[in-house]
This record gives structure tokens, C-alpha cells and sequence, in this order.
């Protein structure tokens, strides 16, 4: 079965427990699809890049799934038709991230991310006493 990735953004003003209950559903209608969901991040409230249905929040959840296409189409179906969802958008995938996605780690743990105080460690030096340019053969022929 092809593998997706499925981000889905409620509403600010729904509950905590309400965003658990609309990713239980959407859960649901996969697993009903015959199909499997990997893993479930829920990513909390978090600031949207602009207001979108007068939101300026969002309570964001990541779905990780592996299921036929017809369970898929069904779960993008009824996140159109819930109200309480502000966006949603679902990406094929070649594999499943294993752990945690990249939003739930820390900046320090996050793989390719170095502190400022290393890098200024790397630099090397520019100013050493052989800077000697021969400036009198500049423009000599």
C-alpha cells in the first residue's frame, strides 16, 4: 500500500480534546479503509504565517499512513466537510519517518544544526603577519 503524510490545522478555539476526537475519526475512516495509521504528532497550538478564516492560530496534528488510495480520499472528503478544520493537506511518500518529525525536536537535536558559538570556532583566522602584497607591480608592464 503507498505510504502518506496528512497535516491537518484546526481551528484555535476548539479544545484540546476535540482536535484528539477529530484525529481519532480521521483514524477511523483508514483503519475502516483497510488501511494503517504509523504514528499520530500532535504539534499543538501554534502561530499561523496569516489569518486563514480569522484564525491566527492553529492546532496543527501530523498523520503517518499506510493505506489504499479509496481510505485516503475518504478521510480528505470529510476534512473538507468538518468545519473545525482550517487546512489540510495529505503528500505520498516514499517511507515513513521513524521517530520524531522534525517540528517535535529541539533545535539542538534537529540533524545538520550547529550552535553559532562552533562555527565560530571553525573560522580560521585572516589576519597574519605574511599579508605582504607587492603593491609597486600593480599595473606595470
Amino acid at each position: 500500500m503507498p505510504l502518506y503524510e496528512t497535516v491537518i490545522i484546526a481551528r484555535q478555539d476548539i479544545s484540546t480534546q476535540q482536535v484528539e476526537t477529530l484525529t481519532e475519526n480521521m483514524s477511523s475512516f483508514i483503519t475502516d479503509g483497510g488501511g494503517n495509521v504509523a504514528k499520530v504528532e500532535n504539534w499543538g497550538l501554534r502561530n499561523l504565517a496569516y489569518k486563514i478564516k480569522k484564525n491566527r492560530k492553529g492546532h496543527y496534528v501530523l498523520l503517518n499512513l499506510d493505506a489504499p488510495v479509496d481510505a485516503v480520499k475518504e478521510m480528505e472528503r470529510n476534512l473538507r466537510l468538518n468545519e473545525d478544520v482550517l487546512r489540510h493537506m495529505t503528500i505520498k511518500v516514499d517511507e515513513l519517518e521513524e521517530g520524531d518529525s522534525v517540528m517535535l525536536q529541539t533545535r539542538s537535536a534537529r540533524p545538520g544544526r550547529r550552535d553559532r558559538d562552533e562555527d565560530e570556532a571553525e573560522t580560521v583566522d585572516t589576519s597574519s603577519d605574511d599579508e605582504s602584497v607587492d603593491t609597486d607591480s600593480e599595473g606595470e608592464e
